[in-house]
This record gives C-alpha cells, structure tokens and sequence, in this order.
C-alpha cells in the first residue's frame, strides 16, 4: 500500500475527491433537510397522508363539524 503512495501512479485519484465530496454534500441535504421540511415521500415512508378517520377526528377536534355530523361520518366510514 505505501508502495503505490510512494509511486508517481497515484494520480488517478484526484478526480475522485471532488465527486467524494458531492457525494458527501448531497447526502447531508438528502438526509437533514427533506426529511425536516416534508419534501418528497422520504425513504422511511415519510410524507404519507392521513387516512380518512384521522382527518375526520381533526375536523371534530378543530370545531368544524358537531358530534352528530362526526358520528353519522364515522359510520360511513367503518365496513
């Protein structure tokens, strides 16, 4: 190994560092930033909607419909 550091053949590597650190930048992106600002679907299953009764229960929650509304929809909504 300190035989091919030490010979004039190690020069093929310089290209390399610069697309290493690319890899390097957009993985830190990929990682810290979509995940936190909800971009894309993620590789974790990030970014999946609601399903329907959770959006139901929010709208309940939030004022936007009475308990009689709330149950008339949940009953529709349960097989």
């Amino acid at each position: 190994m300190f035989t091919l550091l030490a010979s004039d053949h190690w020069y093929w590597f310089f290209p390399l560092v610069p697309l290493l650190w690319l890899l390097v930048f957009f993985l830190f992106f990929r990682f810290f930033f979509w995940r936190r600002r909800g971009w894309g679907g993620g590789w974790c299953g990030g970014g999946r909607a609601p399903d329907a009764k959770t959006i139901l229960a929010a709208r309940y929650a939030r004022g936007e419909i009475d308990h009689d509304e709330y149950r008339e929809r949940l009953g529709h909504l349960e097989p």
